[in-house]
């Protein structure tokens, strides 16, 4: 007999950030010494009638709304179904933006790896069980941490003493937003580290014009940089935009983290208005939406890569050949990373992570290959949807 799903818990939880705050007038957290900002996530149990529960921590409120929206469809389905269930969330939330769908996916995959005692990469296809890591920072800050050119350089070479390859830099926005100063810093984290690590720029779409993308794409020229993010206050999604910028720039841009779903990725790609491909499983659909970015991109002859830590992506990354680095974000040379205290064994995204070689490895144990910590998540829990 088919397995059969029987329940599934929705648990949102709570934990703090210390020495964390927002940038004024921004979006963005930062360290902001002596204020504590809680962040709030979700975790998903999906019950069967195997007594094997398929599991993820993560998403946030839209998503959780789009959850609330589809989960009733999945009780009394096959867990292992995952593609007709794919295809029917696409359809059921066409009108929305997708998120909702990663994380039932995703715990799916769990179930599916737990079913049949694999890690999930072996279910997709392994291509590899080790691969680099590149820091990825905070924003830049006003308060004594990451603040200037010279901190973020400070910062890379700390980056580089641990086995980092790659280092990334979220520059500064809200009213902090400074294209010299963020050219500044380009150039200054070059020429620090340029010779020994790859770099990288995440502008998180804050220049506000035209010529302040520019000008760091320039800088980014000048001090040889893998790859330019999200230069735009569009969002990330004008493809004439982003086509515009890549003719006179000769660093390549990384695109369409802010784009959702297969076909949009898929029309900027056509579009030439990136250079390397971004996917999330969390926000792409789950590990079976980002596996079809990602060959979509091998294709095109492109790489992908994967946003975020988290043990969802190194499953994606194992099975990914056109793949470079997992990003390990956010990191700080002062606060910790933002990673929720969520796992009872020794997984972790946080700074210090890579071994000696600047890599991380995927989870070998079935499913996601994690344990979650249940009693940690419900001693935090703030509320909860369960569907039967």
């Amino acid at each position: 007999m088919a397995p059969t799903i029987t329940k599934i818990e929705s648990v949102e939880f709570g934990y703090d950030l210390p020495d964390v705050g927002y940038a004024p007038n921004g979006f963005s957290i930062v360290y902001e010494p002596g204020t504590t900002t809680q962040r709030k996530l979700f975790a998903l149990r999906i019950h069967t009638d195997e007594g094997i529960t398929g599991e993820y921590v993560g998403g946030n409120s839209p998503a959780a709304a789009q959850i609330n929206m589809v989960a009733d469809y999945l009780i009394g389905k096959n867990p292992l179904e995952r593609e007709r269930h794919w295809s029917a969330f696409k359809r059921a939330l066409r009108k929305y933006d997708w998120m909702g769908m990663g994380p039932l996916d995703i715990a799916l995959w769990d179930f599916a790896g737990k079913y049949y005692d694999a890690p999930i990469h072996e279910l997709i296809g392994t291509y590899r069980t080790s691969f680099p890591a590149y820091a990825s920072t905070y924003q830049g800050d006003r308060n004594g941490g990451l603040d200037s050119p010279e901190a973020f350089a400070d910062f890379a070479e700390e980056c580089l003493e641990l086995g980092y390859p790659g280092f990334k830099i979220h520059d500064w926005g809200g009213d902090w937003t400074d294209a010299t100063e963020s050219a500044e810093t380009v150039r200054e984290v070059g020429r620090r580290v340029g010779d020994e690590m790859d770099l990288m720029i995440d502008p998180a779409c804050n220049p506000a014009t035209f010529a302040d993308a520019l000008e760091i794409g320039r800088a980014c020229d000048d001090a040889g940089f893998l790859w330019y993010e999200d230069p735009y206050r569009d969002g990330g999604v004008s493809h004439h935009a982003h086509r515009k910028l890549r003719e006179m720039l000769e660093t390549p841009l990384l695109q369409t983290e802010h784009v959702r779903g297969l076909e949009p990725h898929a029309d900027f790609v056509a579009a030439e208005a990136t250079d390397f491909v971004r996917a999330d499983p969390e926000y792409d659909g789950g590990i079976t939406g980002a596996m079809k970015i990602a060959h979509v991109a091998e294709g095109f002859g492109l790489d992908v890569e994967y946003h975020a830590p988290g043990p969802a992506q190194r499953q994606c990354l194992a099975a990914t050949r056109n793949s470079n680095y997992y990003e390990v974000a956010l990191v700080h040379p002062i606060c910790p990373n933002t990673q929720p205290p969520v796992y009872a064994d020794d997984y972790s995204d946080m700074l210090d992570t890579v071994d000696e070689n600047g890599h991380v490895q995927v989870p070998d144990g079935p499913g996601l290959g994690v344990e979650y910590d249940w009693d940690e998540i419900l001693e935090r829990e703030i509320g909860r949807r369960t569907y039967e």
